[in-house]
Formats: C-alpha cells, sequence, structure tokens
C-alpha cells in the first residue's frame, strides 16, 4: 500500500500497503494532526512513537504481509502514480476502468519473522496498517492511514518496528493515527491467508491463493520494487475474498470489498540499506 520508490527505469512511483509517519514528520497543516500526535505518543509509549533511525545503529527487520486493496488485481499503484478508478455504484466490488472516483484503500496484516533494534528482539511481533492512499500520490503524500500494535508488541519492539517501516514506507500522510492495542490474528499457508484484527471487529482479512500454470504452485511476481525496502521473495498472487476495514478515523468511511487485489510478500530491510539514503537526504538538503 504506498510508494515513494522509483519502479524501474520509468521512476513511478510505488505503492504497497504499509507506511510510519513519525509525529514529528506531519505535513504542515495536516488535519487533526496535533491530537493524533499527542494520542499516539500516549497509545505506543514514547520511545516507540519518537522513534528516529538514529535510535540504535543496528537493525534488521524481515516480515511477512497478508496484504490486500480496494484495486483490480493485480494494483496498477505498482506502475503508476494514481490508484484504478472506481465507478460509482461498484463499490466493494473489482471495477475496472479510468472513470470514477480513485482511491486505493487497503488493509495489511505483518508478522516479523525475524529482526532487531539494537538488543532487543522483534521476533514474532504482530502488527496491522489500514487505510486509503488517495487519488494521486504523484508528491510522496497519501490520504490516511492508522497503524494498530497487537497488545504483545513491547514499547520498545515498536520502537524499532517504526524505524524500520519509516525507512520501508518514506511517505507522508495527511492524517496518521496509532490506535489502541487489538488483537492481530495471523494464519498463512500456500493457498490461502487469514487475518483478523479485533477478532474482524476492526478489520479482516481472507486471501485464496491464485493457481500457477502447473496448477499446484501460486503465481509469483519476481523483479517487482516493494516501496523503499531492497529484497523481497516475490509477489505471490492470492486475490482476495474479503478485504474490509470497520473501524476508521473520524471523517471517513468503513469498506469492504471482495474479489479484489491481494497477495503475500516477504521483505528484508536493515540499517546498512537505510544509511546510504540518510546520507543522500543529508546532502541533498532535502526531506523526503
Amino acid at each position: 500500500m504506498l510508494k515513494s520508490l522509483a519502479v524501474g527505469a520509468v521512476g513511478l512511483l510505488v505503492l504497497a500497503v504499509f507506511p510510519l509517519l513519525a509525529a514529528d514528520d506531519k505535513p504542515a497543516g495536516a488535519p487533526g494532526t496535533d491530537e493524533q500526535a499527542a494520542a499516539a505518543k500516549q497509545r505506543a509509549g514514547g520511545a516507540a512513537a519518537n522513534a528516529d533511525p538514529s535510535a540504535a545503529s543496528d537493525w534488521a527487520m524481515n516480515a511477512t504481509i497478508i496484504e490486500a486493496c480496494s484495486c483490480p488485481m493485480f494494483c496498477q499503484c505498482y506502475f503508476s502514480t494514481e490508484p484504478a478508478g472506481h465507478a460509482a455504484g461498484h463499490e466493494g466490488h473489482a471495477a475496472h476502468g479510468d472513470g470514477g472516483e480513485h482511491y486505493c484503500k487497503f488493509n495489511n496484516a505483518y508478522k516479523v519473522n525475524h529482526g532487531h533494534f539494537g538488543n532487543v528482539s522483534l521476533d514474532g511481533a504482530k502488527y496491522w496498517f489500514n487505510g486509503d492512499l488517495g487519488d494521486d500520490f504523484s508528491k510522496g503524500e497519501m490520504n490516511w492511514g492508522v497503524l494498530t500494535f497487537d497488545p504483545s508488541v513491547k514499547p520498545e519492539q515498536r520502537a524499532g518496528i517504526i524505524t524500520a517501516m519509516r525507512q520501508a514506507y518514506p511517505v507522508k500522510w495527511k492524517s496518521f493515527t496509532v490506535a489502541k492495542d487489538a488483537t492481530v490474528e495471523w494464519k498463512a499457508d500456500k493457498d490461502h491467508a487469514v487475518a483478523k484484527l479485533d477478532g474482524g471487529k476492526a478489520a479482516e482479512l481472507s486471501l485464496k491463493r491464485f493457481p500457477g500454470n502447473d496448477g499446484g504452485e501460486p503465481v509469483v511476481i519476481h523483479n517487482l520494487k516493494y516501496w523503499g525496502t531492497p529484497r523481497n521473495d516475490g509477489f505471490v498472487l492470492m486475490p482476495n475474498e474479503i478485504e474490509a476495514t470497520r473501524k476508521v478515523p473520524q471523517g471517513q468511511k468503513p469498506y469492504e470489498f471482495k474479489g479484489t487485489n491481494g497477495f503475500m510478500i516477504t521483505f528484508d530491510i536493515t540499517s546498512k540499506d537505510a544509511a546510504p539514503a540518510a546520507a543522500a537526504k543529508g546532502m541533498s538538503g532535502k526531506k523526503s
């Protein structure tokens, strides 16, 4: 679900479904961001809310995502600067075409396979990210997003997760909040992937493998950039049976889609990968 990465030589922005905006990185004039930042600090803990790449010089994360969005299969956001158009009356279905409203409403459920933040292990941490990329992300700004941690994730782990995710999804949000902790259920094999947030009361994902040429293995897209991560094992295509967000920030509407884009992916990123980007940012004087 996000995009600030160039895809190959074409220089287009990519999307994915997980981006983190620290409280002090909020866009100027974003509605309600001061209140949201205060709430985020209170819920996620000061260390996590103020996480900064310099807080630990040595960190790494390898995580698998169950991901789905409102775009038709396969999400065009990875090849364009705007999401798919959705014709009026087709909400909740795999509407195609360029007409109507443009949006990419997503749900991402994460499980850290292995990782660390300094001497803190990130292994097994689960969290959820959902929201809407908006209608045009050509300038690297998305509409809204909500991050939710499973209650088992410790404050010091949250700091590491936020640090890694800020590097993985280097974008800005008009509205970004950290929600109250909620249980993240996460289960997947090569045929199905199911995830629920707060037992499905807050959000839900169910994906089913798309059969490959031999019928037994899934279709996998390789050599495609996933946001700011330097390595991934491929996009395992799994159209969603349901992709729903039922609890949303004030001013937004719940959404539910069936038969639209879905996939699983495992990405890998470390502090060594982030260092060149940070150095380039400092040399150019520009803030990403």
